[in-house]
Protein backbone atom coordinates (compact mmCIF):
# COMPACT_ATOMS: atom_id res chain seq x y z
CA UNK A 1 0.00 0.00 0.00
CA UNK A 2 0.83 3.55 -0.54
CA UNK A 3 -0.34 6.92 -0.35
CA UNK A 4 -2.53 7.73 -2.84
CA UNK A 5 -2.49 10.91 -4.62
CA UNK A 6 -6.88 12.12 -4.64
CA UNK A 7 -6.33 13.54 -8.30
CA UNK A 8 -4.85 10.80 -9.51
CA UNK A 9 -7.47 7.82 -11.21
CA UNK A 10 -8.07 4.92 -8.76
CA UNK A 11 -7.32 2.00 -10.71
CA UNK A 12 -10.09 -1.15 -9.92
CA UNK A 13 -10.28 -3.01 -13.32
CA UNK A 14 -7.20 -5.35 -12.15
CA UNK A 15 -9.33 -8.44 -13.33
CA UNK A 16 -8.97 -6.56 -16.89
CA UNK A 17 -5.02 -6.77 -16.25
CA UNK A 18 -2.44 -5.16 -14.20
CA UNK A 19 0.47 -2.50 -14.21
CA UNK A 20 3.93 -4.47 -14.04
CA UNK A 21 5.05 -5.29 -10.36
CA UNK A 22 8.52 -4.14 -9.60
CA UNK A 23 9.94 -7.85 -9.62
CA UNK A 24 8.70 -8.05 -13.57
CA UNK A 25 10.70 -4.29 -14.62
CA UNK A 26 13.57 -5.17 -12.34
CA UNK A 27 14.06 -8.69 -14.00
CA UNK A 28 13.86 -6.78 -17.57
CA UNK A 29 15.95 -4.20 -16.57
CA UNK A 30 18.31 -6.80 -15.82
CA UNK A 31 17.90 -8.58 -18.82
CA UNK A 32 18.64 -5.52 -20.69
CA UNK A 33 22.09 -5.01 -19.15
CA UNK A 34 23.03 -8.59 -19.60
CA UNK A 35 25.13 -9.68 -22.44
CA UNK A 36 22.12 -12.20 -23.78
CA UNK A 37 19.82 -9.51 -24.16
CA UNK A 38 18.72 -10.14 -27.65
CA UNK A 39 20.18 -13.78 -28.33
CA UNK A 40 18.29 -16.23 -29.63
CA UNK A 41 18.04 -19.12 -27.48
CA UNK A 42 17.80 -22.00 -30.10
CA UNK A 43 21.22 -20.73 -31.66
CA UNK A 44 24.60 -22.48 -30.92
CA UNK A 45 26.70 -20.52 -29.95
CA UNK A 46 27.80 -18.72 -26.63
CA UNK A 47 25.36 -16.27 -26.56
CA UNK A 48 22.33 -18.18 -27.46
CA UNK A 49 23.31 -21.46 -25.17
CA UNK A 50 23.57 -18.72 -22.14
CA UNK A 51 20.38 -17.38 -23.23
CA UNK A 52 18.99 -20.98 -23.58
CA UNK A 53 19.77 -21.78 -19.98
CA UNK A 54 18.27 -19.02 -18.69
CA UNK A 55 15.03 -20.08 -20.59
CA UNK A 56 15.55 -22.81 -18.72
CA UNK A 57 16.01 -21.65 -15.34
CA UNK A 58 12.65 -19.36 -16.09
CA UNK A 59 10.95 -22.73 -17.74
CA UNK A 60 11.61 -23.94 -13.98
CA UNK A 61 10.41 -21.34 -12.18
CA UNK A 62 7.37 -21.16 -14.00
CA UNK A 63 6.99 -24.82 -13.66
CA UNK A 64 7.53 -24.58 -9.87
CA UNK A 65 4.75 -22.28 -9.44
CA UNK A 66 2.00 -24.70 -10.40
CA UNK A 67 3.20 -27.45 -7.95
CA UNK A 68 5.77 -29.57 -6.27
CA UNK A 69 5.59 -32.22 -9.30
CA UNK A 70 5.48 -30.29 -12.18
CA UNK A 71 8.35 -30.80 -14.72
CA UNK A 72 9.72 -27.82 -16.43
CA UNK A 73 9.26 -29.71 -19.73
CA UNK A 74 6.04 -29.66 -19.35
CA UNK A 75 5.77 -25.89 -19.63
CA UNK A 76 5.13 -24.64 -23.06
CA UNK A 77 5.81 -20.90 -23.41
CA UNK A 78 3.72 -18.62 -25.62
CA UNK A 79 2.54 -14.89 -26.34
CA UNK A 80 0.10 -14.53 -23.95
CA UNK A 81 -3.07 -16.19 -22.23
CA UNK A 82 -5.50 -16.07 -25.49
CA UNK A 83 -2.62 -18.13 -27.56
CA UNK A 84 -2.18 -20.34 -24.64
CA UNK A 85 -6.31 -21.22 -24.69
CA UNK A 86 -6.00 -21.31 -28.46
CA UNK A 87 -3.35 -23.93 -28.43
CA UNK A 88 -5.16 -25.91 -26.14
CA UNK A 89 -8.09 -25.77 -27.22
CA UNK A 90 -7.45 -26.76 -31.05
CA UNK A 91 -4.26 -28.68 -30.36
CA UNK A 92 -5.72 -30.80 -27.79
CA UNK A 93 -9.10 -31.28 -29.93
CA UNK A 94 -7.16 -32.69 -32.44
CA UNK A 95 -4.57 -34.59 -30.85
CA UNK A 96 -7.96 -36.59 -28.97
CA UNK A 97 -9.26 -37.18 -32.12
CA UNK A 98 -5.79 -38.27 -33.95
CA UNK A 99 -5.25 -40.70 -31.28
CA UNK A 100 -9.65 -42.12 -31.39
CA UNK A 101 -11.41 -40.89 -34.35
CA UNK A 102 -14.60 -41.15 -32.39
CA UNK A 103 -13.72 -38.50 -30.01
CA UNK A 104 -15.61 -35.77 -32.13
CA UNK A 105 -17.05 -33.74 -28.87
CA UNK A 106 -15.69 -30.84 -27.14
CA UNK A 107 -17.24 -29.46 -23.96
CA UNK A 108 -16.61 -26.13 -22.63
CA UNK A 109 -18.56 -24.01 -20.06
CA UNK A 110 -20.90 -21.55 -20.72
CA UNK A 111 -19.08 -19.18 -18.94
CA UNK A 112 -15.43 -19.11 -20.59
CA UNK A 113 -13.57 -16.17 -21.53
CA UNK A 114 -13.93 -15.34 -25.11
CA UNK A 115 -10.15 -16.55 -26.29
CA UNK A 116 -12.38 -19.89 -25.75
CA UNK A 117 -16.11 -18.98 -26.79
CA UNK A 118 -15.59 -17.30 -29.48
CA UNK A 119 -13.47 -20.55 -31.57
CA UNK A 120 -16.12 -22.54 -31.27
CA UNK A 121 -17.33 -21.77 -35.07
CA UNK A 122 -13.85 -22.30 -35.85
CA UNK A 123 -13.97 -25.54 -33.88
CA UNK A 124 -17.32 -26.90 -35.82
CA UNK A 125 -16.00 -26.16 -39.34
CA UNK A 126 -13.12 -28.35 -38.40
CA UNK A 127 -15.59 -31.13 -37.83
CA UNK A 128 -15.75 -31.08 -34.15
CA UNK A 129 -19.46 -31.02 -32.35
CA UNK A 130 -18.90 -28.77 -29.82
CA UNK A 131 -21.66 -28.33 -26.77
CA UNK A 132 -21.96 -25.87 -23.47
CA UNK A 133 -22.16 -26.77 -20.30
CA UNK A 134 -24.68 -24.88 -17.94
CA UNK A 135 -23.58 -23.14 -14.46
CA UNK A 136 -26.21 -23.22 -11.36
CA UNK A 137 -27.06 -19.46 -10.21
CA UNK A 138 -24.28 -19.39 -7.82
CA UNK A 139 -21.71 -19.33 -11.04
CA UNK A 140 -20.52 -22.38 -11.13
CA UNK A 141 -20.90 -25.92 -12.73
CA UNK A 142 -22.45 -28.93 -11.01
CA UNK A 143 -19.77 -32.13 -11.38
CA UNK A 144 -23.42 -34.09 -12.09
CA UNK A 145 -24.22 -32.01 -15.08
CA UNK A 146 -21.33 -32.59 -16.72
CA UNK A 147 -21.72 -36.21 -16.25
CA UNK A 148 -24.91 -36.39 -17.92
CA UNK A 149 -23.11 -34.83 -21.09
CA UNK A 150 -20.13 -36.96 -20.75
CA UNK A 151 -19.53 -40.43 -23.30
CA UNK A 152 -17.19 -41.92 -24.66
CA UNK A 153 -17.16 -39.85 -28.16
CA UNK A 154 -16.08 -36.69 -25.89
CA UNK A 155 -12.32 -36.13 -26.50
CA UNK A 156 -11.68 -32.60 -24.54
CA UNK A 157 -13.45 -30.35 -21.53
CA UNK A 158 -12.32 -27.44 -21.02
CA UNK A 159 -13.56 -25.11 -17.95
CA UNK A 160 -12.00 -22.46 -16.47
CA UNK A 161 -10.75 -22.24 -12.81
CA UNK A 162 -12.24 -19.13 -12.02
CA UNK A 163 -14.01 -16.59 -13.83
CA UNK A 164 -13.12 -13.52 -15.00
CA UNK A 165 -16.44 -11.30 -14.11
CA UNK A 166 -17.67 -12.88 -11.01
CA UNK A 167 -14.73 -14.59 -9.65
CA UNK A 168 -16.39 -18.19 -8.69
CA UNK A 169 -13.95 -20.98 -8.08
CA UNK A 170 -15.04 -24.14 -10.11
CA UNK A 171 -14.97 -27.82 -8.80
CA UNK A 172 -11.94 -28.83 -11.26
CA UNK A 173 -10.62 -31.56 -8.98
CA UNK A 174 -13.94 -33.19 -9.30
CA UNK A 175 -14.87 -32.37 -13.07
CA UNK A 176 -11.27 -33.61 -14.49
CA UNK A 177 -12.11 -36.57 -12.48
CA UNK A 178 -15.32 -37.63 -14.07
CA UNK A 179 -14.14 -36.39 -17.47
CA UNK A 180 -10.85 -38.84 -16.83
CA UNK A 181 -13.26 -41.63 -16.42
CA UNK A 182 -14.72 -41.34 -19.50
CA UNK A 183 -11.18 -41.03 -21.37
CA UNK A 184 -11.43 -37.55 -21.90
CA UNK A 185 -8.99 -34.87 -22.03
CA UNK A 186 -9.47 -31.48 -19.16
CA UNK A 187 -7.98 -28.08 -19.98
CA UNK A 188 -8.57 -25.62 -17.63
CA UNK A 189 -8.21 -21.86 -17.84
CA UNK A 190 -6.74 -20.52 -15.34
CA UNK A 191 -5.56 -17.00 -16.25
CA UNK A 192 -7.88 -15.13 -13.93
CA UNK A 193 -6.58 -17.30 -11.08
CA UNK A 194 -2.76 -17.89 -11.42
CA UNK A 195 -1.01 -16.70 -8.24
CA UNK A 196 -4.47 -14.81 -6.82
CA UNK A 197 -5.21 -18.70 -4.92
CA UNK A 198 -3.06 -21.14 -4.09
CA UNK A 199 -3.59 -24.03 -5.98
CA UNK A 200 -1.10 -27.56 -7.40
CA UNK A 201 -2.10 -28.68 -10.91
CA UNK A 202 -1.33 -32.17 -9.73
CA UNK A 203 -3.94 -32.05 -7.19
CA UNK A 204 -6.40 -30.51 -9.74
CA UNK A 205 -5.21 -33.52 -12.27
CA UNK A 206 -5.79 -31.41 -15.46
CA UNK A 207 -4.09 -32.57 -18.60
CA UNK A 208 -3.19 -28.78 -19.17
CA UNK A 209 -3.21 -25.30 -17.84
CA UNK A 210 -3.26 -21.66 -19.34
CA UNK A 211 -1.64 -18.70 -17.60
CA UNK A 212 -0.95 -15.35 -18.37
CA UNK A 213 1.08 -12.81 -16.87
CA UNK A 214 -1.04 -9.41 -17.08
CA UNK A 215 -2.93 -10.70 -14.72
CA UNK A 216 -0.57 -10.90 -11.83
CA UNK A 217 1.58 -7.73 -12.70
CA UNK A 218 3.86 -9.41 -15.25
CA UNK A 219 4.16 -8.55 -19.23
CA UNK A 220 1.11 -8.48 -21.52
CA UNK A 221 3.40 -10.30 -24.69
CA UNK A 222 4.19 -13.59 -21.85
CA UNK A 223 2.11 -16.59 -20.84
CA UNK A 224 2.15 -20.63 -20.70
CA UNK A 225 0.86 -23.82 -20.96
CA UNK A 226 1.13 -26.31 -18.80
CA UNK A 227 0.99 -29.64 -20.66
CA UNK A 228 0.82 -33.13 -19.27
CA UNK A 229 3.80 -35.42 -20.33
CA UNK A 230 2.14 -37.53 -23.22
CA UNK A 231 -1.03 -35.73 -23.19
CA UNK A 232 -1.88 -35.61 -26.97
CA UNK A 233 -1.65 -32.11 -28.52
CA UNK A 234 -0.97 -31.09 -32.34
CA UNK A 235 0.95 -27.89 -33.06
CA UNK A 236 -1.06 -25.34 -34.16
CA UNK A 237 2.26 -22.56 -34.81
CA UNK A 238 4.55 -24.28 -37.49
CA UNK A 239 7.83 -22.84 -38.70
CA UNK A 240 10.59 -23.83 -36.17
CA UNK A 241 11.36 -26.57 -33.76
CA UNK A 242 11.13 -24.40 -30.32
CA UNK A 243 9.40 -25.16 -27.27
CA UNK A 244 10.20 -28.98 -28.25
CA UNK A 245 8.15 -28.59 -31.20
CA UNK A 246 4.71 -27.62 -30.02
CA UNK A 247 5.25 -23.72 -30.43
CA UNK A 248 7.28 -22.70 -33.07
CA UNK A 249 8.16 -18.73 -32.73
CA UNK A 250 11.74 -17.15 -31.01
CA UNK A 251 11.09 -17.18 -27.37
CA UNK A 252 10.35 -13.33 -25.86
CA UNK A 253 12.78 -14.42 -22.99
CA UNK A 254 12.82 -10.68 -21.91
CA UNK A 255 9.66 -10.83 -21.00
CA UNK A 256 9.85 -14.44 -20.01
CA UNK A 257 12.11 -13.08 -17.29
CA UNK A 258 9.33 -10.71 -16.16
CA UNK A 259 6.92 -13.42 -15.79
CA UNK A 260 9.15 -15.87 -14.03
CA UNK A 261 10.03 -13.20 -11.47
CA UNK A 262 6.47 -12.51 -10.73
CA UNK A 263 6.08 -16.26 -10.08
CA UNK A 264 8.91 -16.57 -7.98
CA UNK A 265 7.60 -14.04 -5.86
CA UNK A 266 4.41 -14.73 -5.41
CA UNK A 267 4.22 -17.78 -5.53
CA UNK A 268 6.33 -18.10 -1.85
CA UNK A 269 3.02 -15.89 -1.15
CA UNK A 270 -0.03 -16.60 -2.71
CA UNK A 271 -1.99 -17.78 0.29
CA UNK A 272 -1.30 -14.96 2.93
CA UNK A 273 -1.78 -12.61 -0.32
CA UNK A 274 -5.51 -13.94 -1.13
CA UNK A 275 -6.61 -14.30 2.64
CA UNK A 276 -5.88 -10.72 3.22
CA UNK A 277 -7.06 -9.50 -0.62
CA UNK A 278 -10.30 -11.56 0.60
CA UNK A 279 -10.84 -9.49 3.53
CA UNK A 280 -10.87 -6.60 1.93
CA UNK A 281 -13.30 -8.17 -0.92
CA UNK A 282 -15.73 -9.16 2.36
CA UNK A 283 -15.66 -6.06 3.46
CA UNK A 284 -16.65 -4.42 0.49
CA UNK A 285 -19.06 -6.75 -0.50
CA UNK A 286 -21.02 -6.42 3.26
CA UNK A 287 -20.86 -2.65 2.62
CA UNK A 288 -22.07 -2.33 -0.70
CA UNK A 289 -25.26 -5.27 -0.13
CA UNK A 290 -26.57 -4.03 2.53
CA UNK A 291 -27.64 -1.15 -0.07
CA UNK A 292 -31.38 -2.62 -0.99
CA UNK A 293 -30.60 -1.59 -4.85
CA UNK A 294 -27.31 -3.55 -4.83
CA UNK A 295 -27.01 -7.39 -5.13
CA UNK A 296 -23.68 -9.93 -5.19
CA UNK A 297 -23.99 -11.72 -8.77
CA UNK A 298 -23.73 -15.34 -7.50
CA UNK A 299 -26.29 -14.45 -4.40
CA UNK A 300 -25.18 -15.09 -1.23
CA UNK A 301 -21.88 -14.27 -1.65
CA UNK A 302 -20.64 -15.72 2.00
CA UNK A 303 -20.98 -19.37 0.79
CA UNK A 304 -19.62 -19.10 -2.90
CA UNK A 305 -16.02 -19.86 -3.64
CA UNK A 306 -14.33 -16.82 -4.70
CA UNK A 307 -11.16 -15.20 -6.28
CA UNK A 308 -9.84 -12.66 -3.59
CA UNK A 309 -9.49 -10.01 -5.50
CA UNK A 310 -13.02 -9.64 -7.46
CA UNK A 311 -16.69 -8.07 -6.23
CA UNK A 312 -19.28 -8.99 -8.51
CA UNK A 313 -22.44 -6.67 -8.36
CA UNK A 314 -25.72 -5.48 -10.28
CA UNK A 315 -27.26 -2.40 -9.55
CA UNK A 316 -31.31 -2.43 -10.06
CA UNK A 317 -31.97 0.44 -12.15
CA UNK A 318 -29.00 1.32 -13.87
CA UNK A 319 -27.01 0.19 -16.69
CA UNK A 320 -23.24 -0.68 -16.46
CA UNK A 321 -22.23 1.98 -18.99
CA UNK A 322 -23.31 4.88 -16.87
CA UNK A 323 -22.08 3.74 -13.55
CA UNK A 324 -19.07 2.76 -15.26
CA UNK A 325 -18.78 6.24 -16.79
CA UNK A 326 -19.96 7.95 -13.93
CA UNK A 327 -17.63 6.35 -10.97
CA UNK A 328 -14.71 7.14 -13.90
CA UNK A 329 -15.64 11.29 -13.53
CA UNK A 330 -15.16 10.18 -9.75
CA UNK A 331 -11.75 9.17 -9.99
CA UNK A 332 -12.58 5.01 -10.26
CA UNK A 333 -11.76 2.53 -13.09
CA UNK A 334 -13.99 -0.13 -12.86
CA UNK A 335 -16.07 -2.49 -15.69
CA UNK A 336 -19.03 -3.88 -16.37
CA UNK A 337 -20.43 -6.94 -17.58
CA UNK A 338 -21.85 -5.61 -20.32
CA UNK A 339 -20.60 -4.94 -23.50
CA UNK A 340 -21.45 -1.76 -25.85
CA UNK A 341 -21.89 -2.49 -29.45
CA UNK A 342 -23.11 -0.16 -32.08
CA UNK A 343 -26.76 -0.95 -32.59
CA UNK A 344 -27.99 -2.02 -28.73
CA UNK A 345 -26.38 -2.74 -25.10
CA UNK A 346 -25.79 -6.94 -24.54
CA UNK A 347 -26.04 -8.38 -20.94
CA UNK A 348 -22.76 -10.03 -20.68
CA UNK A 349 -22.99 -14.16 -21.22
CA UNK A 350 -21.57 -14.67 -17.97
CA UNK A 351 -24.48 -13.52 -15.93
CA UNK A 352 -27.00 -14.90 -18.90
CA UNK A 353 -25.74 -18.57 -18.49
CA UNK A 354 -26.39 -18.41 -14.39
CA UNK A 355 -30.06 -17.30 -14.85
CA UNK A 356 -30.07 -13.58 -14.43
CA UNK A 357 -32.39 -11.08 -16.13
CA UNK A 358 -31.58 -9.33 -18.83
CA UNK A 359 -32.61 -6.30 -16.85
CA UNK A 360 -30.90 -6.87 -13.75
CA UNK A 361 -27.80 -8.23 -15.73
CA UNK A 362 -27.15 -4.97 -17.66
CA UNK A 363 -26.74 -2.86 -14.49
CA UNK A 364 -23.44 -5.14 -13.52
CA UNK A 365 -19.86 -3.69 -11.98
CA UNK A 366 -16.82 -6.00 -11.73
CA UNK A 367 -14.55 -4.29 -9.02
CA UNK A 368 -11.06 -5.48 -9.06
CA UNK A 369 -7.57 -5.16 -7.09
CA UNK A 370 -4.59 -7.47 -6.21
CA UNK A 371 -2.34 -7.65 -2.58
CA UNK A 372 -0.76 -3.91 -4.16
CA UNK A 373 -4.49 -2.03 -3.18
CA UNK A 374 -5.07 0.37 -0.47
CA UNK A 375 -7.89 -0.55 1.59
CA UNK A 376 -8.65 3.11 2.16
CA UNK A 377 -9.54 3.05 -2.01
CA UNK A 378 -11.54 0.57 -1.34
CA UNK A 379 -13.67 2.37 1.03
CA UNK A 380 -13.73 6.28 -0.77
CA UNK A 381 -15.04 4.08 -3.71
CA UNK A 382 -17.62 2.73 -1.92
CA UNK A 383 -18.61 6.09 -0.92
CA UNK A 384 -18.70 7.56 -4.25
CA UNK A 385 -20.95 4.66 -5.68
CA UNK A 386 -23.66 4.92 -2.87
CA UNK A 387 -23.47 8.08 -3.32
CA UNK A 388 -24.06 7.61 -7.52
CA UNK A 389 -27.12 5.71 -6.56
CA UNK A 390 -28.67 7.47 -3.35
Amino acid sequence: MSDHDPAAPVNLDYAASTPMRAEALAAQAAYDASDIAGANPNSLHTLGRKAASELERCRRDVAASLGRRIRSSEIIFTGGGTESDFLALFGMAQGARERDRNRTRVLVSAIEHDAILDNVPALRAQGFTVELIGVCPEGFIDPDELEHMLADDVGLVSVMLANNETGVVQPIRELAARAHAHGALFHTDAIQGYLHIPFDVDVLGVDALSLAGHKVGGPVSAGALYLRSRTPLRPQVMGGGQESGRRAGTQDLRAIVALAAVARELHARVEDDSQRVRAWADALYARLCSHPRIQATMGDWTCVERLPGIVSLTVDGYDSEELVLKLDARGFEVSGGSACSSASLDASHVLSAMGIPRERALGSLRISFDDRCDPADLDRFADALLDLIG
